[in-house]
């Protein structure tokens, strides 16, 4: 490779969040499906948690596994297995992966799409999801079962900001859970050596969550995508407070149809990033 020239890499990574982003709220429907109601639960058993100094996300699962546990472990892995077998994507979410790679070989037939999901809820319901089989990895909080299957404490926790810690994974196309106090998740790595450089990283988000990865990815020359649902453009805005150094390429709904706003921005994103790609392949011989 000429030593003027950018490192390459024919990979593009498309990361997304999970609730409010490709399916409904997962912890508002699991309740809606034990017959509770979401928003008195929030206001009653999780708010005054965060109110004595919890952990937001800390406080949402102490409650869930508590109200499992008064139920007599009523929400078991195999509950979530079901319920996430059973929860439906946003239309067009299905049919989104194989658009995008269509639209990649088009352009590139080099260029391969690799799908990774990163959320601060229950991993253990987005593995058994229709969906999963598209995601090369999935991250998010896991739950530790007790002798019976129900859940009993969170084994694992993602936070906002953890979520770029996953990023950079990707980046350096680290395999694996890496627990052993050896990994080089945050260690440098030539850039030659990315598994995909985080300019070609696309991250789609619904919230704050994902401030952290909207940051990094502003600050690499990655593209960062908001998606909204039952809100408006305003309302997000003024309840997420994107800063300038979190800017967005696009605010959209989250609708996933082949002429959606977001299916758009998602397929001129790749697209652009296969041309990129094509123009560093001519500069390498390839």
């Amino acid at each position: 490779m000429n030593s003027a020239t950018k490192p390459l890499s024919n990979y593009i990574a498309i990361v997304f969040d999970f609730d409010d982003t490709l399916v409904p709220d997962t912890v508002d429907s699991l309740l809606e499906k034990l017959g509770i109601d979401a928003l008195k639960f929030r206001q009653e058993r999780i708010q005054p948690l965060v109110d004595r100094g919890w952990d937001k996300i800390l406080a949402r699962f102490y409650a869930i596994i508590d109200e499992s546990k008064r139920h007599g472990n009523k929400i078991t892995q195999e509950y979530l297995a079901k319920f996430g077998q059973e929860l439906a994507p946003f239309d067009g979410v299905s049919e989104m992966f194989d658009r995008l790679r269509k639209s990649a070989a088009k352009i590139n037939p080099k260029v391969e799409l690799e799908f990774y999901l990163i959320s601060c809820g229950m991993v253990d319901i987005a593995r058994y999801n229709c969906i999963a089989p598209n995601f090369k990895e999935m991250w998010g909080c896991e739950f530790h079962y007790n002798q019976d299957g129900g859940i009993e404490f969170l084994k694992k926790i993602v936070t906002h900001t953890e979520k770029t810690r996953y990023l950079f994974q990707i980046a350096k196309g680290i395999e694996g859970q890496q627990q052993d106090g050896k990994t080089f998740v945050y260690r440098d790595v030539p850039a030659e050596e990315l598994h995909v450089p985080l300019t070609q990283v696309i991250y789609v988000g619904d919230g704050a969550s994902d401030i952290p990865c909207f940051s990094l990815l502003n600050e690499e020359r990655g593209t960062a995508i908001g998606v909204y649902k039952d809100r408006t453009p305003e309302e997000w805005n003024r309840e997420i407070e994107i800063s300038k150094s979190q800017r967005l390429v696009n605010l959209a709904p989250a609708e996933y149809g082949e002429d959606s706003e977001l299916m758009r921005s998602l397929t001129l994103a790749v697209e652009s990033l296969c041309k990129q790609i094509s123009l560093l392949q001519l500069s390498v011989g390839e």
